[in-house]
């Protein structure tokens, strides 16, 4: 859910977002440039407060509630009106549309959503077979196009990790969206990301990253930082670990993901972890199904302006921001009416964009940032500590000349292009003398000869 807590990471309190470490870089030459993958702007949606079949807003609200003692206005919706559930149904029609329009991104699976039951044991209110098929439906129509994420254990309140079961503190101390973090070292927290990624691991899921419920981490970025690169890793061996925790709605701050903690790269066990940045707030509809912001807020009807339009003009990765309960909106499906038509906005505006996955989009920040380039004459020299598919690339040479690729020791097949909207991988574009190309970037040399 969205916290005061995330709106204010977005908005007012940016100088602390710079609290991780960078880590090992390595030498660039500067006759080279990386482009984005083909030469497209990435595009993605991250989907908060989904899991399986609980309605989480209904569940959550009285729980907020508590821990403020009825103080605060946010937490008195009429949650008692709210479904229950999320229906399969609605999975599997988004689903189906989000395949059909190729539209890929991140989609939660909280483990134990708002202490209702773990996904990886039952569901108090749903039989086994329930649970089952819903888990199966995820797998089969949502996770081809979308990275897991858990988000944290329950988005509420905080489990003890020795007995399973929340803490009787229901404070802010002790509550996943707000003061848990704070405090805490980087082997607690990965600790308790584990014990999440592991319910979804046990229920037949594989995840590269985690989303932060709310003010999670908030003040204790560094930390979070770390622990998600040890947690991911140790669970899933996933070899670059991201995040979803900061998002800036407005104004000139890059949104450019964030390759963090960088070490190895000149060892056999190169490590880092990717910070993924929303761009938008949540317009769809909210976690507490509030009244939606609108499809303007993204693209603007004459396509010419929207948060959206502000971030793909500048080039960098435009990662729009829902919460699947606004997505729903009680049935009334508002939030989803909303983003397909941003959808149809975007294709109308731009034929350049590529959606993928944040997971697609950290391996390809992660080789953009520390892939070492030199470059001797005409001869290119890439070393990487990670493979890329798409890696894109351009530089000057000849107007007569052709390129030549020998990536992992093996002769890459080129062909040219008339534009660098065709561009695919195994594609090259000459625009005067810069010539654009498109490969799948190897671990390890890869050599471009510029003047074949």
């Amino acid at each position: 859910m969205r916290s005061a807590a995330r709106v204010l990471a977005a908005s007012t309190i940016l100088p602390t977002l710079n609290a991780q470490v960078p880590g090992e870089r390595p030498e660039r030459a500067g006759t080279v440039s990386i482009l984005n993958p083909r030469a497209r702007v990435p595009v993605g949606l991250i989907i908060d407060d989904s899991t399986a079949l609980v309605n989480l807003n209904r569940f959550s609200m009285p729980q907020f509630d508590a821990t403020f003692a009825g103080a605060n206005d946010a937490y008195l919706k009429p949650w008692r009106e709210w479904p229950i559930e999320i229906p399969d149904s609605f999975v599997r029609k988004f689903g189906e549309w989000s395949t059909e329009h190729g539209v890929k991104g991140k989609y939660s699976m909280v483990p134990f959503p708002a202490c209702v039951g773990r996904l990886d044991r039952m569901l108090p209110g749903w039989t086994q077979r329930e649970l089952d098929e819903s888990l199966e439906l995820v797998r089969t129509h949502i996770v081809p196009n979308w990275d897991i994420h858990p988000e944290m254990l329950t988005h509420t309140r905080v489990i003890d990790l020795r007995t399973g079961q929340p803490f009787a503190d229901h404070s802010t101390k002790f509550m996943e969206n707000w003061e848990w973090t704070t405090g805490r070292s980087v082997d607690e927290i990965a600790a308790y990301m584990a014990y999440a990624l592991r319910i979804l691991k046990n229920a037949g899921f594989a995840c590269e990253g985690i989303t932060t419920p709310g003010g999670f981490g908030n003040k204790a970025l560094p930390q979070l930082s770390q622990a998600t690169l040890e947690s991911v890793r140790d669970v899933f061996a996933a070899e670059i670990p991201h995040y979803f925790r900061h998002l800036y709605d407005k104004g000139d701050q890059s949104v450019a993901p964030r390759v963090e903690y960088v070490s190895g790269l000149h060892g056999a066990d190169p490590r880092c972890v990717v910070s993924i940045i929303g761009c938008t707030g949540d317009w769809t509809g909210g976690w507490d199904c509030s009244k939606p912001e609108g499809v303007d807020r993204f693209i603007t009807a004459d396509l010419k302006e929207g948060r959206m339009v502000e971030v793909i003009d500048r080039g960098e990765p435009a990662i729009m921001v829902a919460h699947w309960t606004g997505i729903y909106w009680n049935g009334e499906e508002l939030g989803f009416k909303i983003f397909q038509e941003v959808v149809s906005r975007l294709n109308a505006r731009y034929d350049h964009l590529i959606w993928m996955k944040l997971s697609e989009v950290a391996r390809y920040w992660a080789a953009k940032e520390l892939t070492r380039i030199e470059q001797h004459g005409s001869t290119i020299s890439l070393s990487a500590p990670f493979a890329c598919p798409d890696f894109t690339l351009s530089f000057q040479s000849p107007g007569s000349s052709l390129p030549g690729v020998i990536a992992a020791g093996k002769a890459v097949a080129l062909k040219e292009v008339a534009s660098l909207g065709q561009m695919q991988s195994g594609n090259w574009f000459r625009q005067g003398e810069t010539m654009t190309l498109c490969f799948a970037l190897p671990r390890g040399a890869t050599s471009i000869d510029i003047n074949r």
